[in-house]
């Protein structure tokens, strides 16, 4: 029998997050191993009108291509990997793995120049959902290799990933509702304050967010939510972090990770694991050694570390920072083929200061 919880996850991702309309191309970006929520997605999909293009990827595709592609097939990008993200109305990305570590042994070299012929896509897809032309939304499937990921077992890891997207209450759209007026408040106490400084053990920096908005992330674009960000003003950033979490990327853990910003742009790289492969991605293109985005996780229900960025960064009493692209709709204006975020915990002795008041103290907001 299926789980109850995957349609409610299903029917929250169409009706809630993306809330297909009839006559909407959806494209459903889907696993094997998350067929049962995929197929639960295309039925809600259909019932709301919508008209579903179903996709599936295989990991050793990825793995495949990487060893075998020459520099000019990397950089071909075909009509079919462009469409979903310039044409379509609606795009949602299931993501399931067998192995979270396939490309981990991948030519970074091929990695840095794939990302790089990828960056019109990522574009385009940053200015359509910026205008509102695309309605996008991501989530997970808890499998065992998530579940692997994050040292439980698969039924506890499930009990974490369906408290973490609401998927377990008997109303999830009403609670997400709830959340997002919640952050409204924070979001509206922000509004054309100039400075920000952040303070802890791990972290000094002060950034301008001077003409930028803060957004209220709920479950529209990921799920799970939630959290508050903006992109900072892009030569503005001084000051150093030292992550307090491994950086995953396309299967590459990056430990140790501490970065120094001089007047926005990173000047000072140093990693105690894979710090070659960090170097090449923050030297992809000019604008990824820039931040991108800063924003603070508010859902409480995560309370672990899972080494997925989907639900770290949401992390109740975290904050994570992104190198590369902004995101056009807090007014950023960074540009990259590379985003790439990682996480400060805050819950103890930190601070988040703006325009000089308390905002943010170990964790928990003062406002």
């Amino acid at each position: 029998m299926a789980d109850a919880r995957v349609q409610k996850l299903a029917q929250t991702l169409v009706e809630y997050s993306v809330g297909v309309k009839p006559g909407d191309w959806v494209v459903i970006f889907g696993h094997p191993v998350a067929e049962a929520l995929t197929s639960e997605v295309l039925r809600y999909t259909l019932r709301a009108g919508g008209n579903p293009s179903v996709l599936y990827g295989l990991g050793s595709t990825s793995q495949i291509f990487l060893e075998e592609a020459n520099g000019e097939q990397l950089k071909f990008l075909s009509p079919f990997e462009r469409m979903p993200f310039e044409q379509a109305d609606v795009f949602v990305s299931i993501d399931a793995t067998e192995n979270t570590r396939t490309l981990s042994t991948a030519d970074s070299e091929k990695q840095k120049i794939r990302s790089v012929a990828r960056k019109e896509v990522m574009e385009a897809y940053m200015r359509r959902s910026a205008s509102g032309e695309l309605r996008w939304t991501l989530t997970q499937f808890p499998c065992n290799a998530f579940a692997q990921e994050a040292d439980m077992h698969l039924s506890a890891y499930e009990d974490f990933v369906y408290s973490a997207c609401k998927a377990d209450q008997p109303d999830p759209v009403k609670i997400w509702n709830e959340i997002e007026a919640d952050q409204a408040r924070l979001v509206k106490w922000l509004e054309g304050k100039k400075m920000l400084e952040m303070h802890s053990p791990t972290i000094d920096m002060r950034m301008s967010i001077e003409g930028r908005t803060f957004i209220n992330s709920t479950a529209k674009h990921n799920m799970p939510g939630s959290e508050i960000f903006t992109g900072p003003v892009e030569d503005s950033v001084n000051g150093w972090v030292q992550y307090t979490f491994p950086a995953i990327r396309l299967g590459r853990e990056v430990d140790g990770i501490r970065l120094e910003f001089k007047d926005g742009k990173v000047v000072k790289v140093s990693a105690e694991k894979n710090e070659e492969y960090l170097i090449k991605m923050l030297d992809q293109d000019p604008g990824a050694r820039f931040l991108g985005e800063l924003g603070i996780g508010t859902n409480y229900s995560i309370d672990r570390f899972t080494k997925s960025i989907l639900y770290d960064e949401k992390m109740g009493g975290t904050i994570h920072m992104a190198v590369g692209a902004s995101y056009p709709e807090t007014g950023g204006k960074n540009q990259s083929a590379l985003h790439w975020d990682m996480i400060c915990d805050m819950r103890q002795d930190s601070e988040i200061r703006v325009d000089g008041e308390l905002f943010y103290k170990d964790g928990q907001f003062q406002v």
